[in-house]
């Protein structure tokens, strides 16, 4: 029984890197469940790294920092005839080579260029696809359980998922002129992901978040994953500029008795 409703439909996934991402995994599950994938990657060396996972899949290649690869891209895909029932977001980038830096010393040049990739892109890339978006397609991007939490290891990213889940509302609505296309995000607390893993300390923090977790393990990636996919389906058609928190009950376990104990009486 196809309870999702996604079997025999096309869905565009952007962002996987490897078989860790969330973006492997949500595609994993739409094609298990009958669904057809179209993969885009960010360069072609990222391409060829994927031959073996993603063998006998269409795979194309966009880099969201230049508008004219995001033309390229929908050129090419209508000129492939496609039509998508929905899209997966899953891109991001920060640069913290350099370490982290308290936020009010943030680099101009390095939170413009997050914006861009992270949250810009979504706007850029359903501007240059909505022709090849069914009338109620899915758009699903990726954020994170809180933007309020002022996590010092997770830098200048929060006020630009912020951002992220702001534009839900604005490009519902925008959309709705014209098409009956939902967007929300799925967000997800701390993930094992090899993107996470090269953020300056959020092993520590993914350790803290498997204490203050009721059932004292993180989230794991399908978890995220399936609640993407449920959001990319018409099993969710009634759900419009939201954010799905996926975060196994971390935001409601803060005053652990166990975690007050250890930080006010160490032992």
């Amino acid at each position: 029984m196809d309870f999702l409703g996604i079997a025999g439909k096309s869905f565009l996934v952007l962002g996987v890197a490897n078989k860790k991402s969330l973006a492997y995994h949500v595609a994993q599950q739409l094609e298990a469940a009958g669904a057809t994938v179209v993969y885009c990657v960010r360069s072609e060396e990222r391409k060829a790294s994927l031959a073996k996972l993603l063998a006998g899949r269409e795979i194309h290649v966009c880099d969201v920092e230049f508008e004219v690869q995001i033309a390229r891209l929908a050129e090419d895909l209508a000129a492939r005839g496609h039509k998508f029932a929905g899209l997966l977001h899953s891109i991001a980038f920060a640069d913290y080579s350099d370490g982290m830096k308290p936020f009010h010393e943030t680099p101009k040049r390095a939170f413009l260029r997050a914006m861009d990739i992270s949250c810009h892109s979504l706007l850029a890339l359903t501007n240059a696809l909505k022709d090849l978006l069914e009338r109620e397609a899915s758009v699903v991007t990726v954020s994170i359980s809180t933007t309020q939490m002022a996590s010092e290891n997770y830098g200048y990213m929060a006020p630009i998922k912020a951002a992220l889940d702001s534009s839900l509302a604005f490009l519902a609505k925008s959309f709705s002129g014209f098409s009956r296309v939902r967007f929300n995000a799925v967000a997800p607390s701390l993930l094992k992901t090899s993107a996470s893993a090269g953020i300056p300390g959020y092993l520590d923090s993914y350790l803290f978040a498997e204490q203050v977790i009721p059932r004292k393990q993180a989230v794991q990636t399908e978890e995220a994953a399936s609640a993407a996919v449920f959001l990319l389906s018409p099993r969710a058609s009634g759900i419009q500029a939201q954010r799905i928190v996926v975060d196994a009950g971390m935001g409601i376990n803060y005053f652990d008795s166990d975690i007050v104990r250890k930080a006010t009486r160490p032992d």
